[in-house]
This record gives structure tokens, C-alpha cells and sequence, in this order.
């Protein structure tokens, strides 16, 4: 049996043209109505978790290379968090904006995916059950909304 595998580096974009590009992502975390309260009436003890979870998306999105191997270092220049509740889910959504050879909608996501574990991170406390686990916590529906190039 031959092993011999050839492995793929980064892809070569070099003759690509530079144009505009803007990418949107969302991601959901649901939780309980007393952790919503804490966030909302700024009670929790680690800090305003709204704020600290926005600059984690936001160095998420410009640390994308480094966490995800084949994405290109893009020279950002926009990026734009919103959250919004719904119910008793907290809604992120992050646009990312760049004139660049390459999309940029894994920073778009990977900014929600870091903007989402930093609240829970921060509200692990109200969550968790008598077990010690999070039987109401629970980050769904990450996904990338619109990708637009030129």
C-alpha cells in the first residue's frame, strides 16, 4: 500500500485581481432568562460581557490566518459587530469588509464563533446546573449570511 500523500498548501491567488470584498456572518447562543437579566443589567462579575465579547470577535477576525491554516493574511478594513436578543438568545452577527485576491467570509465566521464563546465564558456561572454541566447553553446556527465581492 502506498502512503505517499501529497499535501496542499495554501492556495495561490497571486494573479487574482484585488477587489472589494464584505462578508457577513451570524451565530445564536441560547440561554436562560436569568443570564439575559445578568447581561443586561450589567451584573455579571467577569465584566461587561457585550463589550469584552465584541473585542474578542473583532482580534478573532484579524487572527483568522492563525487559527484556520489554509486562510490568507487579508489586509482588513472594516469589521463590524452587532448583537442583538432574541428572546433569550443573544444573536452575533459580524461584517467584515476588505479589498483583497480572497474571501473573507472565515473571518466573518470565526468572529462570531469567538464573540460567542467569549459570553459564555464569561456567564459559564449562571448556566450551570447543580452537575456542573450547561444543560440550557448552547451555540447553534453559525453561518455565513452574504459574501459579496466587487
Amino acid at each position: 500500500m502506498n502512503m505517499n500523500k501529497e499535501i496542499q498548501g495554501i492556495v495561490e491567488i497571486g494573479s487574482k485581481p484585488i477587489v472589494e470584498r464584505k462578508a457577513t456572518a451570524t451565530g445564536v447562543l441560547h440561554l436562560q432568562e436569568t443570564t439575559k437579566q445578568a447581561i443586561v443589567e450589567k451584573m455579571v462579575k467577569k465584566g461587561d460581557v457585550l463589550e469584552a465579547s465584541t473585542i474578542a470577535a473583532i482580534q478573532a477576525v484579524k487572527e483568522t490566518p492563525r487559527i484556520i491554516p489554509h486562510c490568507h493574511p487579508i489586509p482588513l478594513e472594516g469589521c463590524k459587530v452587532d448583537w442583538t436578543w432574541e428572546g433569550t438568545s443573544l444573536r452575533c452577527t459580524v461584517h467584515v469588509s476588505a479589498h483583497y485576491k480572497t474571501g473573507i467570509e472565515m473571518e466573518a465566521m470565526t468572529g462570531v464563533s469567538a464573540g460567542l464563546l467569549c459570553v459564555l465564558d464569561m456567564i459559564k456561572s449562571y448556566e450551570k446546573d447543580e452537575q456542573g454541566q450547561y444543560p440550557h447553553a448552547s451555540i447553534t446556527d453559525i453561518h455565513i449570511v452574504e459574501k459579496r465581492k466587487g
